[in-house]
């Protein structure tokens, strides 16, 4: 976890606090929370409104649709999916945003220093509400040729996982997590590395690999440390390849990305830059869990691009 600091001098917009809250995060086990959560956030005397959606896209509209309409902050209620709809809609804006961390992965608000638990992540953005306080965080901007355009705050998976969830997206059975075990039984079948070309402020590198990761944050799915040195601070992306790997390395050196120590496998390799352009055939990526855009894409790092209530 890396330190955001306080930035006091721009206010916070009049305006109620918008909420979008997911049900389903985390299996709905903090679906009786939300009240609760709710009336914390009142607290701050400010008037708090809860956004309605059905579907995922329909809450990333509803986000840019409150802010339109004069949101003066954007509260997210849910895991790293949710939170990541929602700052579309605040990225590179004067409305600040709440995580709460509600959902299975909640890498995104654990690594900018909210605390785990959602009631005492949600007394954190009440206090910031009330005393007019926010602190800036970078993010990722990432671009496609056909000019459409994401923002990210933890990592861009473009490798196997990426696959993974690819292929785990596309099966109709089983359900649950069962699905994704499936999937990855089926990929690691299939493994092979894939030829990318990667342009980092201008130099390229051609590399097979089976792993890459666009890291602003240094974690993705629940506290895997694919990116273990990434600052979301520093205006600086950080890029870990993994090389030609066979599948009983992979399976060998995935339980070390929990601590980080993958990176110290001599076929890995890592790089920091502020721009990456990432190229590679048939791949879609997945952003803070989220799926993508298909490669080819330019991610910049975009230096206190979103405005955290903390």
């Amino acid at each position: 976890m890396h330190a955001v600091t306080a930035d006091d001098h721009v206010p916070i917009p009049d305006g109620p606090v918008a909420v979008l809250a997911n049900p389903t995060a985390g299996r709905g086990r903090h679906r009786g929370l939300l009240p609760d959560l709710l009336d914390r956030l009142s607290a701050a005397g400010r008037s708090v409104r809860l956004l309605r959606a059905g579907t995922a896209t329909e809450a990333e509209s509803a986000c840019f649709t409150a802010v339109a309409e004069g949101a003066g902050a954007l509260v997210a209620v849910g895991g790293d999916g949710t939170v990541h709809r929602a700052m579309q809609a605040v990225a590179g804006t004067s409305v600040p945003f709440g995580p709460i961390p509600a959902g299975t992965g909640n890498d995104f608000a654990v690594e900018t220093g909210y605390p785990a638990d959602p009631r005492a992540a949600t007394d954190v953005i009440a206090a910031a509400l009330r005393d007019g306080r926010t602190s800036p965080v970078d993010l990722a901007r990432m671009a496609s040729e056909d000019g459409t355009v994401r923002w990210y705050g933890a990592v861009l998976a473009a490798g196997f996982d990426a696959i993974v969830n690819e292929r785990a997206n596309r099966m109709r059975w089983p359900r649950g997590s069962r699905r994704y075990d499936l999937a990855i039984l089926v990929e690691l079948a299939r493994l092979r590395p894939r030829r990318y070309t990667l342009t980092l402020d201008g130099e390229r590198v051609e590399v097979d690999a089976v792993l890459v990761a666009v890291g602003n944050g240094a974690s993705y799915g629940g506290g895997m440390r694919i990116c273990p040195a990434a600052d979301p601070t520093d205006g600086l992306l950080d890029v870990v390849v993994g090389g030609r790997f066979d599948r009983r390395t992979l399976i060998r050196v995935k339980p070390r990305i929990y601590a980080g120590t993958h990176v110290a496998h001599p076929l890995v390799r890592t790089y920091r830059a502020r721009t990456v352009t990432l190229v590679a055939e048939g791949i879609t990526t997945y952003a803070d869990g989220e799926r993508s855009l298909d490669l080819p894409v330019t991610i910049t790092a975009t230096p206190r691009a979103l405005r955290l209530l903390r």
